[in-house]
């Protein structure tokens, strides 16, 4: 019998959610029969579609929460709904296993559901969750001890625990309890068939020779602040007047973002594009000389792996970021890592690529290389489909880890 996979995702629409995405067809291709529940988007307003056989379910959220109590109303808004569904997924293609992506940690009250009628349950793990919290609000207390329980429940209630690097596959065993044999690690890697080069788009320069890019969140742990104050540096102090900034994404703090560029003068120096489709996506990546990722230093970023770095990669631009630990495993010689939270230093490691065209070319060429040869989606879907092997109680075969 055909086995069915049932894919729970909060944060994102499918198929806009990349990794998401990418595991969905790899199960498809495998000879899965997958659903996929998640909230709508911009762009992915239908309630039900199916998407070369991937059947996704879909519901509405309140608007995007920016505060403690705003993410308790909305996450308990997503269970119900999620909860729902499922109910209509099992009684029409039906599921034999739960795949839940984290945030936020309650899926395990749903798998915990469906376990009592034989249903497996394998925890995708996204982000650490105690971590996320103490970086969005900046303290300890009771809700963070709650993030705490919430994340040692749904690694006891999983079979399999996917991690997305090393640093995660130690939360699920050393935090988590889980046996080192339950856990498998399945990188972000990078599709080369979605990141493609495209000609650049001499517009997206603003007139000027250079552009450096940004695609990602705009929210308060992704550090737009720093690189605003970092572009600030660089126009005003250093009187560069001949650099462009592409910053694509959306999020809760982009509004705050066009208003810091503002106030620091920096407006007519920085486009915001918004969420925008991939071929917009792509064109300001392949037009940008540099690429950037002003992630926040703190612990939550220190451990987590950024798709944005990869894709940067995948597309052979020299990357500048803060020296942040998972950051500098993915890029390695693709990325100048300048001083943690420190924009002087995040602009003059710009600086230093810009004037430097050989050392642009020389770490853009390391990096698509890396990607081509190990970090790629490719060499992560036989993982994941260990993670299943073993989910149905079958001995799987470990891949080499990416060095």
């Amino acid at each position: 019998m055909q086995r069915r996979v049932l894919i729970l995702v909060e944060n994102l629409p499918s198929p806009f959610d990349r990794r998401v995405w990418q595991e969905a067809t790899t199960l498809r291709g495998a000879g899965y029969a997958v659903s996929i529940i998640c909230p709508t988007g911009r762009g992915y307003e239908k309630k039900f579609e199916a998407i070369d056989g991937i059947e996704i379910w879909r519901y509405d959220l309140p608007t995007e929460a920016a505060g403690a109590l705003g993410y308790l109303v909305e996450y308990a808004n997503a269970m119900a709904k999620t909860f729902f569904l499922s109910l209509k997924v099992a009684f029409n293609r039906g599921f034999d296993v739960i795949h839940a992506c984290n945030p936020p940690d309650l899926f395990f009250l749903v798998g915990a559901f469906y376990k009592l009628f034989g249903r497996k349950f394998i925890f995708d793990h996204h982000d650490a969750t105690p971590e996320l919290y103490e970086a969005k609000f900046g303290r300890r207390g009771l809700l963070w001890k709650a993030m705490c329980w919430l994340e040692r429940m749904t690694f006891r209630f999983a079979d399999v625990s996917i991690a997305t690097n090393r640093s995660y596959e130690r939360i699920a065993i050393q935090r988590g309890g889980m046996p080192p044999e339950r856990v498998f690690v399945v990188r972000s890697g990078p599709s080369l068939e979605r990141m493609r080069e495209v000609p650049a788009v001499a517009d997206l320069k603003a007139g000027k020779p250079y552009l450096v890019g940004y695609v990602g969140v705009m929210g308060r742990q992704e550090g737009i602040d720093l690189l605003l104050r970092a572009v600030y540096h660089l126009v005003v102090k250093r009187k560069r007047k001949d650099i462009h900034f592409g910053l694509v994404g959306g999020g809760t703090s982009l509004d705050e973002m066009k208003g810091l560029a503002r106030e620091l003068g920096v407006a007519d120096c920085v486009t915001f594009t918004g969420r925008v489709p991939d071929a917009e996506l792509l064109k300001m990546l392949n037009t940008a000389d540099v690429c950037v990722n002003p992630d926040v230093a703190n612990e939550m970023n220190d451990i987590s792996t950024m798709n944005k770095i990869m894709e940067y990669m995948a597309l052979g631009k020299p990357i500048v970021q803060f020296d942040l630990t998972e950051g500098r495993f993915s890029a390695q010689q693709a990325s100048l890592y300048a001083k943690r939270n420190d924009p002087v230093d995040f602009a003059a490691k710009i600086l230093e690529l810009l004037d430097d065209p050989a050392k642009r070319k020389r770490m853009g060429e390391f990096g698509r290389r890396r990607v081509r040869e190990e970090l790629e989606w490719r060499y992560e879907a036989p993982k994941l489909l260990a993670a299943y092997e073993a989910a149905w109680g079958k001995p799987a075969e470990r891949q080499q880890p990416a060095t």
